[in-house]
């Protein structure tokens, strides 16, 4: 359904079960209007676009922008109720915003991992996955490609493996909008990959000839082709110090890649092609990470900061 007419439809019906005040209904009709401002610079046009990751943009996008933090929780409280209206009246098949949750004060800029940690992290899966741990093998592949292609979670989990190029060192992944794009990866990516798909994937397949045919990449323990969740089970376990609350995610390491790219010296319209970006001005909000980044050490090491 088209967005504009959509949100109509939700204020409409709103509006009729005097669910809410003619406050906070304005205020929500302001906040979606606001949403879909965005979304039409993204070119997302219809509902069945809309996904977590869009709506985790706008509020980083709306954080920069300087609102307050009871701005953004009335940003996430108007989008939750229009995602379960969506649902409800079976527009989408779940609310996108469910799982939506509003930047904490003080922290409105992307979390990130550190190289460094991980550099650890991979080290321990390549150590259990050598002493024969398929999943580990598995994992140490999710979080090799997440962090050298910055691919999105729904880009991972709809991967084949005749989308990877193990000789050319890319992978092809289908983005939103169906929009196809092919990204560069590294060595030790492919060396993750090749021990996976020779040696993990097919004990995780296992005695399974109904799915010794399946062309999915990346599996679950009992054969299928892994989902969302696990992914971000996958990376939450490996880094829960990160992203807030709520630990961390494929986005994390997705704006990891973004801004290590961008402290490597990397031109941001790359940038903005890498990640699959249709706006740069989505792709900016690297710059600010970098250049917090910068200051935090400048006012750490500079004897007059």
């Amino acid at each position: 359904m088209e967005l504009g007419r959509a949100i109509d439809g939700y204020i409409d019906a709103v509006l009729s079960s005097s669910r809410l005040s003619t406050r906070t209904l304005t205020a929500y009709a302001s906040d979606l209007e606001a949403l879909h401002r965005y979304c039409s610079s993204r070119d997302v046009t219809d509902t069945g676009q809309i996904d977590l990751e869009l709506l985790r943009d706008w509020l980083w996008s709306d954080a920069q922008q300087g609102h307050a933090p009871a701005t953004l929780a009335r940003h996430r409280a108007a989008v939750r109720g229009f995602g379960e209206w969506l649902r409800d009246t079976g527009r989408t098949a779940a609310n996108p915003a469910a799982r939506l949750r509003a930047p904490s004060p003080g922290r409105s800029l992307p979390h990130l991992v550190r190289s460094e940690r991980i550099a650890d992290a991979a080290a321990a899966l390549r150590d259990a996955s050598a002493q024969g741990d398929h999943r580990a093998g598995r994992d140490l592949c999710v979080l090799e490609l997440l962090y050298a292609t910055g691919m999105r979670v729904s880009e991972l989990v709809s991967l084949d493996v005749d989308g990877v190029n193990l000789d050319e060192l890319t992978v092809r992944v289908t983005g939103k909008g169906d929009k196809e794009r092919v990204i560069p990866f590294g060595v030790p990516a492919r060396t993750a990959t090749i021990d996976y798909v020779t040696r993990d994937r097919p004990a995780l397949l296992g005695n399974r000839p109904s799915r010794a045919t399946t062309a999915a990449l990346v599996l679950g323990v009992r054969g299928e082709r892994v989902n969302a969740r696990t992914v971000y089970r996958i990376v939450n376990g490996l880094f829960p110090e990160a992203g807030g609350p709520a630990g961390a995610g494929p986005h994390t390491l997705r704006h990891s890649t973004a801004t290590h790219l961008l402290d490597g010296g990397a031109d941001l319209r790359n940038v903005q092609e890498f990640l699959g970006h249709s706006s740069l001005g989505t792709t900016q909000i690297y710059t600010h990470v970098s250049a917090e980044r910068l200051a935090a050490s400048y006012r750490q090491a500079h004897p007059r900061a």
